[in-house]
């Protein structure tokens, strides 16, 4: 029986999952509530990977990249690339928000919001510095990881042999980490069943149904992000055809779709970027904890774009121009400084609104349907890490080789 499980391609496996998932949340929605707990072990299963597996990959991926130069020359190129993308996905947001109509056609109970706190820019610049690393790998605190991480694989790369015995240990250390991740990612069918299953049991299909207009928007951006201008750069500058690109990544997305967690879909878009698109290790173990800290277009570029353009309709407040501007780029520079954790993007939206003077109090009209909108949000985020991931490498001829190989797991 386990023979002819594991004989279905892993892709099939996850939307087959994922499809049964939303069958039952709909049917059987108590049921779907109570699959939930299988849903939470495999979030719980990949956190467990997340803070070794960047620290191990960080500091393996710099001290095997030996030219200082070309490192610098790729972390450029590559935060360009998040930069660029950002500025396109808030416009997209924009447009779209600006051109269609989304006033609710009923009025809204506002729920309950909690205030949240926003870090000064002083206080966000310290917070990339860990007090201590070994309470940063503890509690995961991944934006710290990644910094001294990076420290300790710059310092490694200086000392060259007299560090030897480190590297080879953290490389060593990398290898099983890679191998862990590969034992974990065979549960992602039975997250996905849990989670779908509890989305639509908890929720339903009906909760979309006042703020149907705005959510339309949401994913509709977000498609228009992920098909023609993902599939844009992975045509023209990563030489590969949009529904190989796709198709690879595919599994990945649903594990982004489900987990709503940038640093979650790690393990299963580290899996696609190396095996299927063909990068090397050692640029994808840099890129991808990379993007899923700072690369943010769906979080952070397109979602305060629209919701501030609602908001504002929702209240009847005019935008002037400037507004817009301002929108568009307090969007971008949040799709830089979101963290890659479920739920965090209704705090840049607090900023975004703070901005163009909009009252806070249009959060609560949608934070409840937040997890539905996130997880579109999400799987715009990873989408645009794995292709950043070949676009560079492809530039950089950092690839494995130039033609897809179809995992045959």
């Amino acid at each position: 029986m386990l023979r002819a499980w594991f004989a279905i391609p892993f892709w099939q496996r996850v939307l087959g999952a994922f499809v049964l998932g939303m069958l039952i949340g709909a049917v059987a929605p108590e049921v779907g509530v109570s699959l939930k707990p299988l849903g939470d072990l495999f979030i719980r299963a990949i956190k467990m990977l997340v803070a070794p597996l960047i620290f191990c990959a960080i500091v393996s991926a710099i001290t095997d990249l030996n030219d200082g130069q070309k490192l610098g020359r790729l972390g450029a190129k590559t935060i360009g690339m998040f930069m660029l993308t950002a500025v396109i996905a808030s416009a997209i947001g924009l447009t779209l928000a600006t051109l269609i109509d989304m006033s609710p056609a009923t009025t809204l109970t506002a729920t309950e919001q909690t205030e949240k706190q926003i870090p000064s820019v002083s206080q966000v610049l310290l917070n990339f510095v860990p007090d201590n690393p070994f309470a940063a790998l503890t509690e995961g605190n991944v934006l710290q990881i990644v910094v001294f991480a990076a420290v300790v694989g710059i310092a490694i790369q200086r000392l060259n042999t007299k560090a030897e015995p480190l590297r080879k240990t953290i490389k060593a250390g990398a290898e099983v980490m890679y191998e862990i991740t590969r034992m974990v990612l065979q549960l992602t069918p039975i997250g996905v069943l849990g989670l779908m299953s509890w989305v639509i049991g908890e929720y339903g299909f009906s909760s979309l149904l006042p703020l149907a207009k705005f959510v339309g928007v949401i994913y509709l951006a977000a498609a228009i992000q992920i098909i023609f201008v993902y599939g844009s750069f992975v045509r023209f500058f990563g030489k590969l055809s949009p529904r190989d690109f796709f198709k690879s990544v595919f599994d990945a997305q649903v594990v982004a779709f489900t987990t709503c967690s940038s640093f979650g879909s790690l393990p299963a878009a580290h899996r696609a970027v190396t095996e299927r698109l063909k990068v090397s290790k050692d640029y994808a173990s840099f890129v991808l904890p990379l993007g899923a800290t700072i690369n943010m277009d769906g979080c952070g570029g397109i979602y305060p774009a629209v919701a501030a353009i609602f908001i504002a309709n929702l209240y009847g407040i005019p935008l002037e121009a400037f507004d817009y501007v301002l929108i568009m780029m307090t969007a971008t520079l949040a799709s830089v400084g979101t963290a890659g954790v479920p739920g965090t993007a209704l705090v840049m939206l607090t900023v975004t609104l703070n901005v163009v003077g909009l009252p806070l109090e249009g959060i609560a009209f949608i934070a409840a349907i937040d997890r539905i909108i996130d997880m579109v949000r999400t799987l715009t985020n990873v989408t645009g890490d794995m292709m950043v991931a070949r676009v560079v490498a492809k530039s950089e001829n950092l690839l494995v080789e130039d033609e897809l190989v179809e995992e045959k797991a």
